[in-house]
């Protein structure tokens, strides 16, 4: 496993062709950053393999001390391997750190993990775990601590544990746990991966939101009762729908101060202003707040008017209208027929969705859930838009009678989404009913609705969401889809590490989940934040990811 080096770093070898394919216009910026770190070169030798040149601190301008406080939904915490909304991860990321953070370029930083290295065909990963760690109790943190996390991610067994899917490669399938042999602690700081089949989507895994690391103590208690971790904020307290108050850990030396900058805050407070974007605005605009969780629609202008600095990340966040496979109706499942699926699709033209619902702001997608911006896409052209051919389709089904019940959050951008979808399937000739339901009541059953609407976060390739959404007896398969065809076809391409070669794969990946009619997915939307010109560090991040310790107020 040695590597020709910078800076005495390894650089695996598909790095320098990735670098060279940059400089030739064949990759874009993000690209290139994305598959060069996810390989175990370090941000600064992406940088400098792409001659670029080096982003400033996140951090720069800010002052120690004071108080920001930010509009977001606060949620009711839970296991952080089950946690199924950004909401969650964002109060616990005060005091719980990760192995790895997706940047907004692109590229994974190191966190908890100093470094890794990857072998040529990704069936073995050599993680080297950052010394001088401690936990906020004293304890030293160490390599057993990560193979502690990972044995937690791969219990498959324990409900909505979506960790399972990050880590699949890792899991003895008799068992639904680590697989013997598969987690090797090699010394205090150091342990070794060894997937079943080549996954090149590991690095990318830990650095998602339910992959916060937990002290080997912690037992699935609420994260707040019981807050040991890395981090250098403590959680004072939560209280769900109105309020959650992180505040610096005096007695804590943090890590990353030294390597990233900060902690700069005294005290963060996450304020809840419900699910109408119109409160947020009133908020801003009465001075009660500092800082939004994410702006949406015709909101973005105003606050632009109003003066406050807007920040923009161009992602492949979206939002699905998917009828579930498995879901019962009066004694029927009115959505197992492939037939009924592809006509609601069909009866969509997705371009009116992105403009009604979202204002336009985004670009059309292709219903197969994989973006432009994911390495390894595959262009197979628009998705069809018949709507005479949707009704014979849904005649031939023998459903043309029946009424479809179609669910969605009571917010703005995805209720307007859903209210354009349900519109263009009744002037198709279907009937529709349309259910509006607050966010308390939608979030308890959002994979168990028979035909809803969900948005999904961006995860940094597209096999990653594939595997998380769409294969077969995931948590959070809200599809109820089960292809033995699709499954098989994502396991090759999970262990493709070159992405121009994966793309032959989901080009077939992509037609077979239009074909089997399994989402309306109209847009990939780009998202905003705004925030008053005293705050320092809290740009959008393209999965709404917000870094405790890059945040501050203006020096």
């Amino acid at each position: 496993m040695t590597h020709p080096t910078i800076n005495g770093k390894p650089v695996h070898p598909a790095a320098r062709m990735y670098a060279r394919e940059f400089r030739e216009g064949k990759l874009s910026r993000r690209e290139f950053l994305a598959r060069a770190t996810s390989l175990g070169v370090t941000a600064a030798g992406a940088y400098a393999l792409g001659g670029l040149a080096q982003p400033a601190r996140a951090t720069e301008g800010a002052r120690d001390g004071g108080t920001l406080r930010v509009q977001m939904e606060v949620r009711a915490l839970k296991d952080p391997r089950t946690a199924d909304w950004s909401q969650i991860a964002n109060i616990y990321r005060g005091w719980l750190d990760y192995l790895v953070e997706y940047q907004a370029d692109g590229s994974f930083k190191p966190m908890l993990l100093e470094s890794w290295e990857i072998n040529e065909d990704a069936t073995e990963y050599r993680l080297q775990v950052r010394q001088g760690v401690t936990w906020n109790n004293g304890d030293a943190f160490t390599a057993e601590d990560v193979a502690h996390n990972i044995r937690r991610w791969c219990e498959r067994d324990v409900e909505a544990n979506s960790m399972a899917a990050r880590v699949a490669s890792l899991i003895d399938d008799e068992t639904g746990l680590a697989r013997e042999g598969a987690i090797e602690v090699t010394g205090d700081h150091e342990l070794i991966l060894r997937p079943s089949v080549p996954d090149i989507t590991l690095i990318a895994g830990f650095a998602d939101y339910p992959a916060a690391v937990v002290h080997p103590s912690y037992n699935g208690e609420n994260p707040v009762d019981v807050p040991i971790g890395t981090g250098p904020y403590l959680p004072e307290s939560h209280e769900v729908g109105i309020r959650s108050v992180l505040v610096r850990n005096p007695d804590h030396s943090w890590w990353g101060t030294e390597v990233y900058g900060g902690p700069h805050l005294d005290r963060i407070e996450y304020i809840d202003f419900g699910t109408d974007p119109a409160s947020w605005l009133a908020a801003a605009e009465s001075e009660e707040v500092d800082m939004l969780y994410e702006s949406v629609g015709e909101f973005i202008e105003i606050l632009d008017a109003i003066g406050w600095t807007k920040s923009e990340a161009v992602t492949a966040n979206t939002i699905v209208i998917r009828p579930n496979q498995v879901a019962e109706v009066e004694g029927m499942r009115p959505y197992e027929d492939a037939r009924v699926r592809r006509a609601l699709a069909m009866a969509v033209d997705n371009s009116v969705c992105l403009e009604l619902g979202y204002s336009g702001l985004g670009t059309v997608a292709e219903n197969h859930h994989v973006c432009p911006i994911h390495p390894e896409y595959a262009d197979i052209g628009p998705a069809p838009y018949d709507p005479e051919g949707a009704m014979a389709l849904m005649e031939e089904a023998g459903m043309a009678d029946y009424e479809h019940e179609l669910v969605s959050i009571d917010d703005d951008w995805r209720k307007n989404t859903t209210d354009a979808v349900a519109a263009q399937l009744r002037d198709a000739g279907m009937n529709v009913r349309r259910t509006v339901l607050p966010g308390s009541t939608f979030w308890n059953d959002w994979t168990k609705f028979p035909f809803s609407s969900t948005n999904w976060n961006m995860r940094p390739l597209g096999v990653q969401v594939l595997a998380l959404a769409y294969r077969s007896g995931e948590a959070w398969n809200e599809c109820g889809y089960a292809n033995p065809e699709f499954d098989s076809k994502l396991a090759e391409a999970l262990s493709i590490a070159d992405a121009d070669q994966r793309r032959e794969v989901m080009a077939e990946i992509e037609q077979l989940l239009r074909d089997d009619g399994v989402i309306i997915q109209p847009y990939w939307r780009s998202i905003y934040r705004h925030y008053t010109d005293q705050v320092v560090g809290a740009d959008m991040h393209p999965t709404f990811e917000i870094h405790a310790y890059k945040l501050g107020l203006a020096a």
